[in-house]
């Protein structure tokens, strides 16, 4: 009996597989399904016996309670957008200027949604969303319905892949029939249709909604050389790769193959809005490194986005917590990219003036990015009477007298106690990623300042449950909530604590590195310039915006203040022990190595103590050169750094 079960899993999923992934089907449904059904009767009958490959787990049959947490491993960076060929020069002009001989390979940037899969002695044990590229949600369940996904590799490996998960337009257009004649609402378009259906509680949904992947990357340490390799050790091991990949020797060539791909388009059998270009050499894309949110080594190419005419009915002005004043657009409703429009950003006050946009205009929307809808022109033949829009010289919320400086394209509103900052940055501040303060959200911010309970973030740690008693719609339970949540956001590890502080360009990652590296804010606090600006992902900008923040007496006064009041301000991330081997040394990777992954190699020296930083400077303690080491290494020789290979990083 376990014999005969075992044969049919096995031939079950080798015509899955002609089936789903070759597209090549070796029998007919009637007898796939004859063969099915046997090895249903016989799994009932022997449950103890049922394979962990079987077919049988690819139907539904389970409710789930919902979705847990998943802390990816290896992060998913998100990639930097290329509009033009201009765009495309200049990040490639950027690769050669310390890789002259790079190569390219261009992947079709699939319309659908990321997804991690992790498989441990060859089982598939997680299948996780993208979410914020740190921590995920894990949907294995679900993704184990996706028929071309294989629950067991032909190698016993330990291994972490990413791809995406797409819905085909011939199950977007069966799928909106079956809803059609249901009188169900159809889905916009087979990207919300897919991200639906990977969010069903019922995987018996998802089981007959037809999704397919394609994966696209070896996340975990690899052995190939180059990522057409990495296609084909996916392809080997039995995920669906996409073949109609490009390898190409310059960014013209790359261009041409995005025009060929722009005239057939419309013929794939799944929606694609964009080309990703990577560099083809992963010792190469290794050397390039990341910024906080993306690869130095891939772009990815945006194909132009749809375009409607509406009309502009009004303008609203807008306050941010940065006092930026932005125009929003009130349009006649237009369909785009699935979705109804009504509202558009007009930008700022420069990019109005450069367009002559008026009131009552009919405009050319676009979403930016298939994204954020925005004005892109005004179609002057339809152009009558109208007259110039009224830019405000007052601020919107407090009535202050707005700037326009030289050297900004933006309105300013520069009054410190603007309601409409105030609140913003309190919004922020409690927000998910920053001090995550449950229940403390726009509406009571605005039910807070109303009170004059509250002027800065500060004012949040004095709050009473009396305090709270008094505001519209608050009784003992609610009022009490919300306290032990703001006491509770009081111990978080303090990256939440610096993001939530607002800072220019630091973004929730910069702020893990920033604290990572100096453990506590008032530690940043003192570091200079130059300290800051050689961590690898932060860079000058960043640094000049945290050193100019630290440096203001009103920033000193708030910390001290959340001190006080018991905000945590030390990282907890990790406690790096002070007689750790390489405790308080700064070292920069560079070159090739050859046993080890970089990524590899930069946990090992942190978890010995180390800070791990991208350039060389008079800061730096020791560099680690592998092979065909460049300018990192020459830098080190003249600044007279000591230098070691990974022999030496080994015996560690």
């Amino acid at each position: 009996m376990k014999d005969r079960m075992n044969d049919l899993v096995n031939q079950l999923n080798q015509y899955a597989d002609a089936y789903y992934r070759l597209d090549r089907p070796v029998v007919s449904d009637a007898e796939y399904d004859q063969l099915y059904r046997e090895l249903v009767e016989l799994e009932e009958a022997h449950p103890d016996l049922v394979l962990p490959n079987s077919p049988s787990h690819r139907v539904g049959g389970k409710l789930l309670d919902g979705f847990s947490k998943y802390q990816h491993e290896y992060p998913l960076y998100s990639l930097q957008d290329a509009f033009s060929f201009e765009e495309l020069e200049t990040f490639d002009r950027r690769i050669r200027k310390e890789f002259p001989n790079a190569t390219y390979i261009c992947e079709l940037k699939i319309d659908g949604l990321s997804i991690s899969l992790t498989y441990e002695a060859g089982q598939l044990v997680v299948g996780a969303t993208r979410g914020d590229g740190s921590i995920g949600e894990n949907i294995t369940e679900n993704l184990k319905r996706v028929q071309d996904i294989p629950l067991t590799l032909p190698e016993a490996l330990d291994i972490t892949v990413r791809g995406e998960c797409y819905m085909p337009k011939v199950s977007f257009n069966r799928i909106n029939q079956i809803r059609q004649e249901a009188g169900e609402v159809e889905f916009a378009n087979p990207r919300n249709a897919a991200a639906g259906t990977l969010r069903q509680l019922d995987t018996r949904i998802v089981a007959k909604r037809g999704l397919a992947t394609f994966l696209y990357q070896e996340a975990s340490p690899t052995e190939a050389d180059s990522q057409s390799h990495v296609l084909d050790k996916l392809t080997k091991l039995g995920f669906v790769t996409n073949q109609d990949y490009h390898l190409a020797e310059t960014i013209q060539d790359v261009w041409d193959f995005i025009q060929d791909l722009a005239s057939r388009r419309e013929t794939l059998p799944y929606d694609i809005d964009g080309v990703v270009i990577k560099v083809n050499n992963l010792a190469i894309q290794d050397e390039l490194g990341f910024t906080i949110k993306a690869p130095r080594w891939a772009i990815a190419y945006k194909f132009p986005a749809e375009e409607k005419e509406a009309e502009i009915l009004s303008v609203d002005w807008t306050v941010g917590r940065t006092g930026v004043v932005t125009p929003t657009a009130n349009l006649t409703p237009v369909q785009l990219a699935g979705t109804t429009v009504s509202r558009a950003t007009l930008h700022n006050v420069d990019y109005i003036a450069e367009k002559d946009i008026r009131l009552h205009d009919t405009v050319i929307v676009y979403k930016a990015g298939d994204i954020i809808p925005a004005v892109l022109s005004v179609v002057q033949a339809k152009r009558d009477q109208q007259e110039p829009l009224i830019i405000p010289r007052e601020c919107p919320s407090c009535g202050s007298e707005l700037c326009h400086y030289e050297d900004e394209v933006a309105l300013r509103c520069i009054n410190p106690l603007c309601p409409a900052q105030l609140k913003s940055k309190l919004e922020h501040f409690s927000s998910r990623d920053a001090m995550n303060i449950a229940g403390l959200g726009s509406s009571i911010v605005e039910k807070l300042f109303s009170a004059n309970l509250v002027h800065d973030v500060a004012d949040i740690y004095r709050l009473s449950v009396e305090d709270l008693l008094t505001l519209e719609g608050f009784k003992e339970k609610s009022a009490t909530k919300l306290y032990q949540a703001i006491q509770a956001s009081k111990t978080h590890s303090a990256e939440r604590l610096l993001f939530g502080l607002g800072i220019r360009h630091v973004g929730s990652k910069a702020s893990k590195i920033l604290l990572e590296t100096f453990t506590s804010i008032p530690n940043l606090a003192k570091a200079d310039l130059e300290e800051i600006a050689t961590l690898e992902g932060i860079g000058a900008v960043i640094a000049q915006s945290v050193t100019s923040y630290f440096a203001s007496e009103g920033a000193k006064v708030l910390v001290a203040e959340l001190e006080l009041l018991g905000v945590n301000l030390t990282y907890l991330g990790h406690s790096l022990a002070t007689d750790a081997l390489l405790s308080g040394m700064t070292i920069v990777l560079t070159g090739k190595l050859e046993r080890l992954k970089r990524g590899e190699a930069k946990a090992k020296l942190e978890r010995l103590g180390a800070t791990v930083t991208g350039s060389v400077s008079k800061k730096t303690n020791l560099v680690v050169a592998g092979s065909d080491a460049g300018s990192k290494l020459t830098k080190a020789q003249e600044l007279g750094i000591e230098v070691r290979d990974e022999a030496w990083l080994e015996s560690l």
